[in-house]
């Protein structure tokens, strides 16, 4: 899960990031608002934490602008106000929650678990399915009913990531966004070998799902399902 941090007390901000990395989480870290929507506006997120007093540009403005170019990701107004007028300007700007400083860390991490189940985009089993296929992202078991065999972990965000899109395609440079970082130093080859990997594993699993590529656009997922003998 890939994370966007907008606070600009750094110590704050830092200290926020490194009790998310504990959690497992993937954090891109900003200082101000016009560096958070630009971050925010590449729709390659799963969360925003979103304070509302930044430079540059404020959080309410900020997330008007998301929620305007139809930008969805939970956002998290994190903000030292506490007036009910405050808490009501960011639900009506698009917010998801809310929560005022100073705060505990458990009730930071409930939230965004909340946030995150609400989205959907995490099961309480670690299952994901697509056609017969059944991934379990903390073991990193992909499966069907007959076999089973162990991925990587880049291989399971990948696939996860392509479950996720529901048959959608996804560019080499939103995969390598989402997987490797909006500012990675990774290339198009590095998404082409564990395509090709997943490929080869979906193949010794005997599959009924394929990952399809669509030549000059990207990468998704389709169920093939196999002509019956006659």
């Amino acid at each position: 899960m890939r994370i966007l941090l907008v606070e600009d007390e750094r110590h704050l901000a830092e200290a926020i990031s490194q009790i998310l990395k504990k959690q497992k989480y993937t954090v891109d870290m900003v200082h101000n608002g016009v560096a958070g929507l630009d971050n925010a506006l590449s729709d390659i997120y799963d969360l925003i934490i979103l304070d509302i007093m930044l430079p540059e540009m404020n959080g309410l403005e900020v997330l008007r602008t998301l929620r305007a170019e139809s930008i969805e990701t939970p956002v998290l107004m994190l903000t030292a106000k506490g007036e009910i007028t405050d808490r009501v300007k960011g639900l009506d700007s698009g917010a998801d929650d809310y929560l005022p400083k100073p705060f505990a860390t458990e009730e930071l991490l409930a939230r965004i678990r909340a946030l995150s189940r609400r989205k959907g985009e995490i099961v309480s089993s670690d299952a994901m399915c697509f056609g017969d296929i059944i991934l379990n992202t903390e073991t990193l078991l992909l499966s069907t009913n007959h076999k089973e065999i162990k991925l990587t972990l880049r291989e399971s965000e990948l696939l996860a990531f392509l479950i996720l899109r529901k048959g959608l395609i996804a560019s080499k440079e939103l995969i390598i966004e989402k997987l490797w970082g909006y500012d990675s130093e990774a290339e198009h080859n590095n998404v082409e070998v564990y395509i090709s990997f997943l490929r080869k594993k979906l193949l010794y699993l005997d599959a009924h799902v394929v990952i399809t590529t669509t030549r000059g656009v990207g990468y998704s997922l389709e169920v093939k399902i196999p002509c019956s003998e006659n």
